[in-house]
């Protein structure tokens, strides 16, 4: 079957992706690796540093959702990639000088959240505006395909050559990766029409909430959001506790811990790739409802991990069915989300959505790094895939159908 053509403009935007999230697959958990293995970071130090970051980033992102959502998004997203390359940059820099600190970590860290957050709203308001309705599962699904296959190249190369040739070394593939994209989303010549505000909802006060209020406003994308932001939050909190357990405690080298991640994103490929058939044969609710309570109950198999091959190999077998049901789920949820947002709340409604993921995810990690420093991270882990259980209770009941499309406003 012949690939769906999106239009010369997606292509440009989803190769501009593609390239960023390589570089991010090759520098995963570059922030972990070079706390632990250049600072000598200990877990609470590790988890302040995933919980921080976010946070700060997230409290950075609040006030930028008006502004990216009433002007230009193509120059918003370059500019924030260029952002991303220039702070990432100075980690090398302070490397290479023996200047690095845990301060700058924490700093860049939240610099590349809150960029990242603005970035994701002015890409995803710019795909609506030239993506036509019925092909944005496809293209959702495209990007969701791309960013489980970076992640199943990136992390071993990345481990190998952290291996090789020192900890910041994927961070220098990261940053350039940023700068790459910016050049690709630069490269689309199309003229855009810089939005119009309604009023002067541009500048009141009251536009910094107007994502959450259509959030919370809506039952739909209320509940999937309350139970995104839990489900990431506690996945994303066993995150560090992970690399002190394998790096630190069991000694896994660093090119078998970034394996532990990327074997099991092959599945992410199929799980993209069955999104539309899957959609269409059963529905957007039943894919919420079975998939959104498939991808919780696999957590709490990383409490069994332990070193060696066997460890090894639980990490990638939890991992693996975690992110089949996360590569179906996600670009449903990303299509939904977009089919019941007008165009004109776009960015905002973006940005309130990745800021209390962000927050959730900080908050769960700071808690997790708590629990890990008075117990061990393997208690932490074990009461996450616990907590997790309980999501599936926030999912919505009952289907409800996308608004008629309107003119709208870019």
């Amino acid at each position: 079957m012949a690939r769906r053509s999106l239009g010369r403009q997606f292509g440009w935007l989803w190769a501009a992706y593609a390239v960023s999230a390589y570089g991010s697959g090759f520098g995963f958990g570059a922030f972990p690796l070079i706390a632990v293995l250049a600072l000598h970071a200990g877990p609470a130090e590790v988890s302040a540093l995933s919980a921080v970051g976010p946070a700060v980033g997230a409290l950075i992102a609040v006030p930028l959702a008006p502004w990216v959502e009433f002007r230009r998004k193509r120059p918003i997203m370059i500019a924030m990639d260029l952002t991303r390359f220039a702070v990432m940059a100075s980690l090398a820099v302070a490397y290479a000088f023996g200047r690095l600190t845990f301060p700058q970590l924490l700093l860049v860290s939240a610099v590349v959240a809150g960029a990242k957050i603005a970035f994701s709203a002015a890409s995803g308001a710019y795909l609506k505006a030239i993506v036509r309705p019925g092909d944005l599962l496809v293209a959702n699904a495209r990007f969701e395909s791309t960013n489980w296959s970076s992640i199943a190249v990136g992390p071993p190369l990345g481990g190998a050559a952290v291996g090789l040739f020192g900890p910041v070394t994927s961070v220098v593939a990261d940053a350039l990766s940023y700068l790459l994209s910016a050049l690709g989303i630069t490269a689309i010549r199309s003229q855009e029409d810089a939005p119009r505000p309604a009023g002067q909802s541009a500048v009141r006060a009251g536009a910094l909430l107007d994502g959450w209020r259509h959030i919370l406003g809506h039952p739909g994308l209320r509940s999937l959001w309350l139970n995104n932001m839990l489900v990431a939050g506690l996945i994303m909190a066993t995150e560090p506790l992970l690399a002190v357990l394998l790096l630190r405690q069991f000694g896994f080298p660093p090119w078998q811990y970034g394996l532990a991640f990327a074997a099991p994103c092959a599945g992410g490929l199929l799980g993209s790739r069955l999104a539309r058939r899957v959609v269409a044969r059963y529905g957007q609710h039943r894919i919420f409802r079975t998939v959104g309570t498939l991808r919780a109950i696999w957590l709490i198999g990383l409490a069994f991990v332990r070193p060696g091959l066997a460890g090894l190999l639980t990490v990638i077998a939890v991992e693996l069915a975690i992110i089949i049901s996360m590569s179906l789920y996600s670009p449903v949820l990303a299509t939904y989300r977009l089919e019941h947002t007008p165009r004109h709340r776009v960015a905002r409604t973006l940005s309130a959505w990745s800021i209390g993921q962000q927050a959730s995810i900080a908050i769960f990690t700071a808690l997790g790094g708590l629990l890990a420093g008075f117990t061990s991270p393997r208690t932490a882990i074990t009461v996450a895939g616990l907590l997790i259980l309980a999501t599936p209770l926030l999912l919505p009941r009952r289907p409800r159908p996308a608004p008629a499309a309107g003119p709208g406003r870019i």
